[in-house]
């Protein structure tokens, strides 16, 4: 008998570390499964707070053209408009101190209707650009004439051919003037 437990326990030895073996591979894939799924969490984490990031750029961009549009709503109709505040503009140059003919009448009703229509684009945010007797600045004028005045220094504003508005803080249409530029000895 004791053959017969000698030969089990022999055979009980060798199986032992086989079993042993097949459990510690089985452990190591497990870790390595462990191992892979955590780095695929990782990536997963780390895709999802760019997504996250890149929704809320895309958010704000998005609030802040809306709140651009709506800030400079209606900056084309106040451009065509300010064709017509120039034509009135005309019109008024032509003023004669007498107002009795009907000429004069009509050129009175033009001053008013001019008046309203300036007081109208003050009261939205249209603010005529100072430029006559200025220094010229290039992102609100464009120069379009160049004299020499001797009287003036360089790059001074001597004329305004037609004026500049802002709408707000932004140029809308930019002042054309003739600027002075000294003739060099």
């Amino acid at each position: 008998m004791e053959e017969k437990e000698t030969a089990k326990d022999i055979k009980e030895e060798t199986e032992l570390p086989k079993k042993k073996k097949k459990e510690d591979k089985k452990e190591q894939q497990f870790l390595k499964e462990i191992e892979k799924l955590t780095e695929e969490n990782k990536q997963k984490d780390e895709k999802i707070l760019r997504l996250s990031a890149e929704m809320q750029n895309i958010k704000r961009r998005s609030e802040e053209e809306r709140a651009k549009l709506i800030k400079y709503e209606g900056e084309e109709f106040i451009t065509k408009l300010l064709v017509i505040v120039d034509s009135f503009e005309h019109a008024i140059k032509m003023d004669d101190n007498d107002l009795s003919d009907e000429v004069s009448k009509f050129l009175s009703g033009f001053k008013m209707i001019y008046g309203n229509l300036v007081d109208f684009l003050k009261n939205i945010g249209v603010e005529e650009i100072p430029s006559l007797h200025e220094p010229f600045d290039e992102a609100s004028m464009s120069a379009v004439l160049i004299d020499s005045d001797d009287s003036f220094e360089d790059n001074i504003v001597l004329d305004v051919l037609q004026k500049g508005y802002l709408y707000k803080d932004k140029v809308i249409r930019p002042a054309m003037v003739k600027v002075n530029k000294k003739e060099s000895e």
